[in-house]
């Protein structure tokens, strides 16, 4: 069977246009509602919340790789890359490297897209990396560029993309493609689409070594914030970590085909999710804000450290809801002293209590 780019029509990929219009219209919507939701904090919360939103997308982007960071160690890096406070913790090279592309792609959406834009990308991202032979260009190697999963002896082959010869010719026409469909561009689209078609396309290429699914979605999120005229914050990867086997799914199912319009449909669909995911992490972003207003000061120091701990964890909190044991472990206290703790951290309103004697557990009490 042909990969896409064998088909003698690549790269003009086939969908139906109309069947996406609710879709971009519920983006826009939506876009808008993000827009809105930030638009009225001050400058310290939205420092702190682009801070949060854009490390979490720089940790689950590494992730959906197998590679695994410390996300507070991006964090830091990414202040210091937007010139805020930060402390003076060592950060390991793959930490400051994601950390310094997300920077760069919210900060540079409104550039056009060149190949040096991609290989500083690439640079960044393979800092301290020394397992491959190019970085900071295209691959250069005679062997196939394969996806490939199961035994060393008997592989599964997923994908293959074009040989090396080919990487820069075939970015050099993605690169026209990109620039000319955003919407000042001569072909412009709508944003869903170029950003579904624009992702599979690149990913299809597979120019680089290494670091093409984090390039490739940074890309999906310059190609947003593009349309939209600003940066999107949108939590793309930290979705499709949650649906991981359906996104390699439906990317390898449509990379033998230029008839595409059920991947831009799956993708569309995908970066809705992600607005919805956005907009309930600003909304915790502000009930987070409220309640430490609410008990400033109100707490002893093992119980700012449980609390904190808590918000940690994000909008789902602990799974299953914090137990005196957890409790008891974050502290290294006594079970007398957290089950003191605990109960005033119910009576002032800080915790909610359920279930019963081992079965019971607290989870925070947040206003809207």
């Amino acid at each position: 069977m042909k990969w896409n780019w064998q088909n003698a029509d690549w790269p003009n990929f086939r969908y139906d246009a109309v069947s996406l219009v609710p879709l971009e219209q519920k983006f826009l919507q939506s876009a808008g509602e993000v827009i809105g939701a930030v638009r009225h904090f001050n400058e310290d919360d939205s420092n702190q919340l682009r801070i949060e939103l854009l490390s979490d997308e720089a940790v689950k982007t590494s992730e959906i790789e197998g590679e695994f960071l410390d996300r507070v160690s991006v964090q830091s890096s990414l202040r210091r890359q937007f010139g805020l406070d930060a402390d003076d913790r060592q950060v390991r090279p793959q930490e400051r490297g994601i950390a310094e592309m997300m920077a760069d792609v919210y900060r540079n959406w409104q550039v056009s897209l060149q190949h040096e834009g991609l290989f500083h990308w690439h640079s960044m991202l393979m800092a301290g990396n020394r397992y491959i032979e190019t970085i900071g260009a295209y691959r250069k190697h005679e062997d196939a560029m394969q996806i490939v999963s199961g035994r060393l002896d008997k592989p599964t082959i997923h994908f293959e993309a074009p040989p090396s010869r080919q990487a820069a010719i075939e970015m050099e026409t993605f690169i026209t493609w990109f620039n000319q469909s955003r919407p000042s561009g001569q072909t412009p689209l709508q944003a869903l689409t170029r950003a579904a078609v624009g992702h599979l396309y690149f990913e299809s290429i597979h120019p680089f070594e290494d670091g093409n699914g984090r390039i490739g979605r940074a890309l999906a999120e310059k190609s947003l914030a593009q349309n939209i005229g600003q940066p999107s914050l949108i939590s793309l990867a930290f979705t499709i970590e949650k649906s991981r086997k359906s996104y390699y799914s439906e990317l390898e199912r449509h990379q033998r085909t230029l008839d595409i319009t059920d991947w831009v449909i799956f993708f569309s669909e995908t970066i809705l999710d992600a607005q919805r995911a956005t907009l309930e992490r600003i909304d915790f972003f502000v009930q987070k804000a409220k309640f430490y207003d609410r008990f400033r000061d109100r707490l002893n120091e093992r119980q700012e450290k449980v609390v904190a701990r808590i918000f940690k964890e994000g909008t789902a909190g602990f799974k299953g809801g914090l137990s005196a044991e957890n409790y008891i472990s974050i502290t290294n206290t006594s079970r007398a002293t957290a089950t003191r703790d605990l109960q005033q951290l119910v009576e002032i309103g800080v915790l909610m209590r359920t279930g019963e004697r081992r079965h019971t557990r607290y989870s925070l009490s947040l206003q809207k």
